[in-house]
């Protein structure tokens, strides 16, 4: 017998229950017509944010529009970061000590990374730098006010890890043994307030 028009059917099954009383099933499927040809495509269409929320979506997914599930999602923090902890840091002041005075001139590097990661709808973030401050400062050094100048340098360190940070000090210029020792000791007090500094960067890092 012909097909005489091509039309879309839908089939139902039948199954039986329990107690023998045949049962329909939802389930259907599109017949290709006469012609050969299959049902058209779904047209693609561009994601909605605010459809995706009010359509039954997670309203508090953290993920972006395409991750409403907040599956695994990973955001470079790198030019924010870097910008701001040199707006920290440079921020310092001075520190007076007993034989002298010093100040931050500059961040002169600050290499590393920073990242926010969504893992199953939870927001982590971390980050991993090095840095190194340049400080000018004058001392008395044998009877006479000298000026100094050099580098602070904080090896790699990572998010949760500013109770351990250490510092190494790097003169520019020529200083005798006793005089560098005296003078690294009131460098390093720069430790304290560039922790206080870095957990305030910490804090706006988990806000991002």
């Amino acid at each position: 017998m012909e097909e005489t028009a091509a039309v879309a059917a839908a089939t139902e099954t039948v199954t039986a229950t329990e107690t023998g009383t045949p049962e329909k099933s939802s389930y259907r499927y599109w017949v290709r017509q006469a012609t050969g040809e299959a049902a058209p495509p779904p047209v693609p269409r561009k994601l909605d944010p605010s459809a995706a929320n009010g359509g039954g979506g997670n309203p508090n997914a953290l993920g972006s529009v395409w991750n409403q599930a907040g599956t695994w999602e990973e955001k470079n923090l790198n030019s924010w970061a870097n910008g701001r902890i040199k707006d920290l840091l440079g921020s310092l002041g001075s520190l007076d000590f007993s034989t002298g005075k010093a100040s931050i001139d500059e961040v002169s590097k600050c290499s590393g990374d920073a990242f926010l990661v969504t893992v199953r709808n939870k927001k982590r973030v971390g980050y991993n730098y090095e840095l190194s401050l340049r400080f000018k400062g004058e001392w008395l050094v044998k009877e006479e006010k000298k000026k100094v100048t050099g580098h602070i340098d904080i090896p790699e360190f990572s998010f949760g890890e500013l109770d351990d940070l250490e510092a190494e000090v790097r003169f520019t210029d020529t200083l005798e043994w006793d005089d560098k020792s005296r003078i690294c000791k009131d460098v390093k007090l720069f430790l304290s307030p560039i922790k206080e500094k870095l957990r305030t960067f910490e804090l706006e890092l988990k806000d991002r």
